[in-house]
């Protein structure tokens, strides 16, 4: 069996792709579509990423603290997300995305140093 902090990660990595296409996908393929149509849209694609997102942080909450698993997931958020802006919604790269990791990897190191 999977460590939780494994599975734990994995459910988060395919939770964020779920959401980060519910938030902001509708931004690129219903941009000429009323509000409310993309609202729909987008709840049902987060109807998928709840699914995986409560297991992961119930299996995760086991073995990390809250803070610990909140900021994995952040750092799993941004991971997921500076692809998804590059490639699919055709954002150009920006070293805003390096200091936003290096801010991230600051605070996965004090959230996790003591465990």
């Amino acid at each position: 069996m999977l460590q939780p902090y494994v599975l734990t990660a994995v459910l988060l990595i395919a939770s964020n792709i779920f959401m980060t296409f519910a938030w902001y996908g509708h931004l690129k393929n219903l941009s000429a579509s009323p509000w409310y149509v993309a609202a729909l849209v987008s709840w049902s694609i987060a109807f998928f990423e709840y699914l995986l997102m409560v297991p992961a942080n119930r299996i995760g909450y086991g073995a990390m603290s809250l803070g610990q698993l909140k900021i994995m997931q952040e750092v799993i958020t941004l991971a997921v997300f500076v692809p998804f802006s590059l490639w699919y919604m055709n954002q150009p790269l920006k070293m805003d995305y390096l200091y936003a990791g290096l801010c991230l990897l600051g605070a996965v190191y004090f959230i996790f140093r003591n465990a």
